[in-house]
């Protein structure tokens, strides 16, 4: 069911915060053979160990055309995935990130969810083509009878944390970017965003990581851990990341919530620096961890030290979940870890 007669924040649906119960996680298998070229085996074993651990504490549905899911089910089977809590959904994409292309899920007191469909141009038309993405919210609204609310504004999922209490945090390099919304001031952008999402405030990041194809989603920067504090990226000085980062969390430190408290800003190191089989250098990050019922996945890139100190940090924010670390090595290798991949439900 299409709404074009209210906005969300009308309907009284909001975005809740991710540690929230979930209903499932949504997928979209990695199929684009011009994605990952020469890492795609590798690729494919830690996609579906991700995909593996997801099945372990809830419900995961995959978006994966019919001719493929056969071979699916044997990687899912060769993981040791949980078979009878996932379901593959004969819905096509052009690319396997669900966070922007898939639904942003609201929900209403009642417990009822609806979707949130922002339009998709794949980061500012730069990968085409993307009307297959575009069109996954609708598939999925059509096949689960989710209330779907279109919202005119160019955006990725990747771009939006909120705190469950109607503060959201985005970054204008991403919403104001001219490759997305061209002319739109920050107060225009706001509106949208609080009807969109049933928010009462906006706080802004200004851009983000070097080597983000996304210009600066605000899932590599800093995610909400209680409606009063974020974990924020940082990086050590003279490092390829600092100086944005420094100027994000000066940022954040200064924030106020409606309430008009300060925000409690908790920093959390980044990697040491990754690159592409190119020599380009990789968004590779902490902060792009993906919370489920009873766990928090957590990227790892092969560096003990620093995946150990992440996975503290991450594990005291989130008392009483399990903390898995899954190797996102080649994941990263198209720009993207595991937050990006996927798309919590409610």
């Amino acid at each position: 069911m299409i709404i074009t007669d209210k906005t969300p924040r009308q309907a009284a649906y909001s975005m809740p915060a991710e540690w929230e119960h979930q209903s499932a996680i949504y997928l979209s298998w990695p199929l684009n053979p011009g994605t990952w070229i020469g890492v795609r085996e590798k690729m494919e074993k830690a996609y579906s160990a991700f995909a593996a651990a997801i099945s372990r504490y809830e419900k995961l549905y995959i978006n994966c055309i019919a001719s493929e899911q056969e071979r699916v089910k044997d990687q899912l089977n060769a993981a040791n995935a949980v078979m009878e809590r996932i379901t593959l959904l004969d819905i096509p994409t052009n690319d396997a990130w669900c966070r922007d292309h898939g639904p942003v899920f609201l929900r209403n007191p009642n417990g009822q969810c609806a979707i949130a469909k922002f339009k998709y141009n794949a980061w500012g038309a730069k990968f085409s083509p993307w009307d297959l993405d575009d069109a996954v919210p609708y598939r999925l609204s059509e096949m689960f009878d989710f209330p779907i609310f279109p919202i005119d504004l160019i955006c990725e999922g990747g771009a939006l944390e909120s705190n469950g209490e109607g503060f959201l945090l985005t970054t204008e390099n991403v919403i104001l970017n001219p490759n997305r919304n061209p002319g739109l001031t920050k107060e225009q952008a706001e509106e949208i965003l609080k009807e969109a999402l049933g928010m009462t405030a906006v706080g802004w990041l200004k851009s983000g990581l070097n080597g983000d194809d996304t210009d600066g989603h605000i899932d590599t920067l800093a995610r909400f851990f209680r409606n009063d504090a974020v974990l924020a990226a940082v990086d050590k000085k003279g490092g390829i990341q600092h100086d944005v980062l420094e100027q994000n969390f000066m940022d954040l430190c200064k924030m106020r919530l409606p309430s008009g408290s300060l925000l409690t800003v908790v920093p959390l190191p980044c990697p040491e620096p990754l690159y592409s089989l190119k020599g380009e250098i990789l968004p590779a990050n902490y902060a792009n961890f993906l919370l489920v019922n009873g766990a928090v996945l957590v990227p790892s890139y092969r560096q003990d030290k620093a995946d150990a100190e992440a996975a503290k940090i991450i594990g005291e924010a989130y008392p009483g979940r399990d903390v898995v670390l899954l190797d996102c090595c080649e994941i990263l290798h198209e720009g993207g870890a595991l937050h990006c991949l996927s798309q919590q439900g409610f």
